[in-house]
């Protein structure tokens, strides 16, 4: 039936740089990731200082909150909407729209079944591929749009938070004020008036706002029982956390993960993304990126582990401040791939780029299966931020030569192959055939990897 089939495009070489990009970003999530897996949750996200604090663990951590946390994400979201890009722009036949849309949605679904799958299968409460799916489901329609107006929808909820948080700090920094004008006016002596009882009131509710709520230090109580205990007590534990605190903000997951989905899309249109723009435009552009976002970033990880009751610029300048970072990102790798020895150097991440959906997993399976798993080497709460900085480098080490070795004699990824046999419902060709234009299901072997978001 006429617009059931993709025809195929021949002889098309991969775009590198998205390959690498991806490569590079789903190995540098696991930094992200591992702190989730090896020690308590809570102190993760309340105070960063309870998990070792030495001056290793400072400076290791203060380099992933600024230069990684968040970027990684938001370059595998940029590539999400470039994937989109290369699937509907690249298809040789007349009946092409039906066609791209039938298999964008089909893999789109099936990567919500995938997402499920990590999340209560392979016990991975931080899943993100259901998150893009979800995102996905809403973005077809949006490719028709002007690169302009993609990045003016991608930058409102950025917007929505520097109005919000701007309003968040400013109130605080005016309740820090009052708070020490009424500490002089008790230092003083001095009658407190009604005005100086309310700021205190206000004060002592911040102060219950900022600690550890209940439910969460009920969460550290029963942490190290599960992570001591058998299969059943770690899953239910894991699964609670899914359901308990990650579910509820899947909304807001959503959101980020669809507006930065926009912005890929206009970075494709533009030329950005996939390398077509000079070496100056790129280092320009990165140079002004990290400019802006590092400085951000720096005081909001300072603020972060400030004792001090304080408001926090991150609060206003988070969301914007990753955008940025990733596009920075995404600049460096650009500028690297246009010179040789940035080329040479970059080369070896080119294969986790094409097999990273299969890397993502293994990530989760080396993570919540072994290293911290209550039957594993027993790492669970012993490391601290230097400690597992250092496991995500090791196991980063591993993995890359693992994917080169894999690419020489097959064409695909594992779960790669299952997820496109999925997407065009018939066993898909998995060993290297030796020519770069073999089709695949229709859609030829360089343009189907280069449209898998996660995969190619």
């Amino acid at each position: 039936m006429a617009g059931t089939e993709l025809a195929p495009v021949a002889g098309r070489a991969r775009i590198e740089v998205l390959d690498v990009l991806r490569g590079l970003a789903i190995l540098g999530i696991f930094y992200m990731n591992i702190p989730f897996m090896a020690v308590s949750v809570p102190r993760v996200l309340f105070d960063p200082t309870l998990v070792g604090w030495t001056p290793a663990d400072a400076h290791a951590w203060t380099a992933v909150q600024v230069l990684l946390e968040g970027t990684q994400r938001c370059v595998l979201q940029f590539l999400f909407g470039a994937g989109l890009m290369v699937l509907t722009t690249r298809i040789a036949d007349p009946d092409g729209p039906v066609a791209v849309a039938d298999l964008y949605f089909r893999r789109t679904l099936w990567l919500l079944a995938f997402g499920v799958f990590d999340v209560f299968a392979m016990l991975w409460p931080g899943d993100i591929l259901h998150v893009y799916a979800l995102a996905a489901l809403f973005l077809f329609p949006f490719r028709r749009l002007g690169p302009r107006t993609l990045v003016a929808i991608g930058s409102l909820l950025a917007l929505f938070q520097l109005v919000t948080g701007g309003v968040h700090y400013a109130a605080r920094a005016d309740l820090l004020d009052r708070h020490r004008a009424v500490e002089a006016t008790v230092a003083a002596h001095r009658p407190l008036t009604a005005a100086d009882r309310a700021t205190l009131g206000q004060w002592g509710e911040w102060k219950s706002h900022k600690a550890m709520p209940p439910a969460i230090r009920a969460i550290e109580r029963i942490e190290p029982a599960a992570h001591r205990g058998g299969f059943v007590p770690y899953a239910t534990f894991l699964w609670g956390g899914y359901l308990g605190f990650i579910y509820p903000s899947l909304l807001g997951a959503v959101a980020e993960a669809f507006c930065a989905m926009c912005i890929g899309i206009a970075l494709w249109k533009w030329g950005v993304i996939q390398g077509r723009r000079s070496r100056r435009f790129y280092l320009g552009l990165a140079v002004a990126a990290y400019a802006v976002a590092v400085p951000l970033r720096w005081i909001a990880a300072e603020d972060m582990v400030a004792r001090a009751l304080i408001p926090r610029l991150g609060w206003a300048t988070g969301e914007g401040a990753r955008l940025v970072m990733g596009l920075g990102h995404v600049c460096l790798v650009n500028l690297l791939m246009l010179t040789g020895p940035g080329r040479a150097l970059l080369a070896p991440f080119r294969a986790a780029g094409r097999t990273a959906f299969s890397i993502y997993f293994l990530e989760t399976a080396i993570g919540v299966w072994f290293l911290f798993a209550p039957w594993g080497p027993g790492l669970w709460g012993r490391l601290g931020w230097a400690g597992m900085t250092g496991a995500a480098t090791a196991v980063i080490v591993l993995i890359v030569p693992v994917a080169n070795v894999w690419m020489r004699f097959f064409a695909i990824g594992p779960l790669e192959w299952l997820w496109r046999s999925l997407a065009y419902g018939r066993p898909q060709p998995f060993r290297r055939a030796g020519t770069a234009g073999d089709a695949v299901g229709g859609l030829s072997t360089p343009e189907a990897d280069a449209a898998m978001p996660l995969a190619a």
